[in-house]
């Protein structure tokens, strides 16, 4: 294999090639004035071989992992799976990996939300599309919101609800 090089100090390679082509194609050029500038043709090298650079380059990146999970728990979002066990099942992710990266990217699982509003002050109210970010907020477990959220019971001060939210028609 040869290649054609500008002969200046980049040794930029204009075209690879076999010979005889290479030739053909440098006539053609400077015929038609495409090239000004001296260009040499020369065998090109063999580069040697890295076997460390080559290892690095089979590593996955761990973001790119963590994007290709991302990018599957929005698919199946878009395919009808709204809750975390139908998500984990249908990308076949485990499922404390789909709830961590739901809680760590806040991705919308679907359009309803879990509402706090403080007892003696209707104006504060705090609301998070995950349950995990509620109890971390008002500081209480999962099991106690959830049975909150059935009777509008009160956790720590808050009345807690589910707010189901309206389905489009792209959902």
């Amino acid at each position: 294999m040869y290649a054609i090089k500008t002969f200046d100090e980049e040794h930029r390679v204009l075209a690879t090639g076999e010979e005889p082509e290479l030739h053909r194609l440098v006539l053609v050029k400077y015929q038609r004035g495409e090239w000004q500038f001296p260009v040499v043709i020369e065998e090109e090298a063999a580069k040697p071989w890295d076997d460390a650079a080559y290892l690095a380059s089979m590593k996955q990146d761990p973001k790119q992992g963590e994007r290709e999970d991302i990018k599957a728990i929005r698919q199946a979002r878009k395919h009808g799976k709204h809750s975390l066990r139908q998500i984990a099942e249908s990308t076949a992710i485990e499922f404390k990996r789909v709830k961590d990266l739901v809680h760590k990217y806040s991705l919308p699982l679907n359009n309803g939300y879990w509402r706090a509003e403080k007892y003696n002050n209707s104006d504060e109210v705090i609301a998070y599309q995950t349950l995990s970010r509620l109890c971390e907020r008002i500081d209480a477990p999962e099991f106690s919101i959830r049975q909150a959220s059935m009777s509008n019971g009160v956790v720590n001060g808050y009345y807690i609800s589910w707010v189901p939210g309206l389905k489009n028609k792209h959902d």
